[in-house]
């Protein structure tokens, strides 16, 4: 068994659940949103695996983007959820607590 497509898969499997929760308390521009995710501490997931899943939600109706330009800085695409989409991630975090106590329960039985 090769660990490292193990954990490859689980990431990819989290990956739309971890972008619209990291929305959950509001919108956020496109390089802080990758940061959170990409990041040390994140879910170790890829900028190529992020922005295409960041077109996919848009597409999808689940997320909202806008462009806030500014004199003094470049332009910046914020991303936040739609009611569609507040509702998938509701939908998600209670499938996930769930899963996560039930498979606890298998794990350190």
């Amino acid at each position: 068994m090769n660990l490292d497509s193990w954990k490859s898969q689980m990431r990819k499997g989290a990956a739309e659940f971890a972008v619209l929760s990291a929305l959950r308390e509001g919108e956020l521009y496109g390089v802080e949103l990758v940061a959170r995710l990409t990041g040390a501490d994140s879910v170790g997931l890829s900028e190529g695996t992020v922005y295409p899943l960041l077109r996919r939600l848009q597409s999808d109706g689940r997320l909202q983007a806008r462009w806030e330009v500014n004199d003094n800085a470049p332009p910046r695409k914020y991303y936040s959820l739609t009611p569609a989409g507040r509702r998938a991630v509701e939908g998600m975090a209670a499938f996930w607590s769930e899963f996560e106590t039930q498979l606890n329960l298998i794990v350190r039985a």
